[in-house]
């Protein structure tokens, strides 16, 4: 970090765009997440021109190191480098990183440093750039769950809610979002062993992944609200086709 003329200037951090738009003629604004700042809006200034070299740089799902100054809310782009190494997200794991990008932008406050959420995000990218369209699931159910963990919004995935006693391998359990698992003799309910699964992050046994959409709707939708997210919607639709 360096000051010149007053104005923060923050040097080769890594990042990656969320969304862009143009903005007056020549600029765009970007929506950034960055490593050590959290998510960012930085006007990038005649990047619309011809000939511009940053432009070609500013891609979506592609490591970047940006630097920017300015103390305000608007940050101002000073350079752009991309960091190769990963494959360009296309079909069903591009959808499926709108909808990541989409997750950020609707729960990641801004300027909120939180450095273990963008290791998530990078390695949920960075798995989706390598897998085809059949295994997405498990990529997206843990990143979902590793985002309201690192938001403050999760739970413990292997303790009973309110005793914190460990779950029982021979009972089952209901999630409820803001307590945790609940014991329940409902037909409905999970399986403690396919619980405790998922606290692994082990999705070997494919019953687990109908479990871990439901809870992950559940807790996502009691933030959003009334809100949708556009791209389940594009998902879901994609899906009936």
């Amino acid at each position: 970090m360096s000051r010149g003329s007053g104005k923060q200037r923050i040097n080769a951090q890594p990042a990656f765009v969320l969304h862009q738009h143009p903005y007056r003629e020549t600029s765009r604004l970007l929506d950034v997440f960055s490593r050590d700042h959290g998510r960012l809006t930085i006007y990038a200034r005649g990047v619309q021109r011809p000939g511009s070299q940053i432009r070609s740089v500013l891609l979506g799902f592609q490591p970047l190191l940006l630097s920017w100054f300015g103390a305000g809310e608007l940050k101002t782009l000073h350079s752009a480098v991309w960091q190769p190494g990963l494959s360009q997200l296309s079909g069903l794991p591009l959808l499926c990183g709108f909808y990541i990008n989409e997750l950020l932008q609707r729960f990641c406050p801004k300027e909120e440093p939180n450095s273990a959420l963008f290791t998530a995000y990078f390695e949920a990218i960075k798995a989706l750039s390598l897998i085809g369209s059949s295994t997405v699931e498990p990529i997206l159910r843990q990143f979902e769950r590793q985002m309201l963990d690192c938001l403050g919004y999760g739970c413990h995935w292997n303790l009973e809610a309110h005793s914190n006693r460990p779950l029982d391998l021979t009972l089952k359990y209901e999630f409820k979002y803001g307590h945790g698992l609940v014991r329940s003799v409902s037909s409905d309910a999970c399986p403690a062993p396919l619980i405790l699964a998922f606290d692994a992050a082990d999705f070997s046994n494919e019953q687990v992944l109908p479990w871990a959409k439901l809870w992950m709707r559940q807790a996502i939708s009691e933030l959003l609200g009334d809100a949708s997210l556009h791209t389940r919607q594009l998902l879901l639709d994609l899906q009936k086709l």
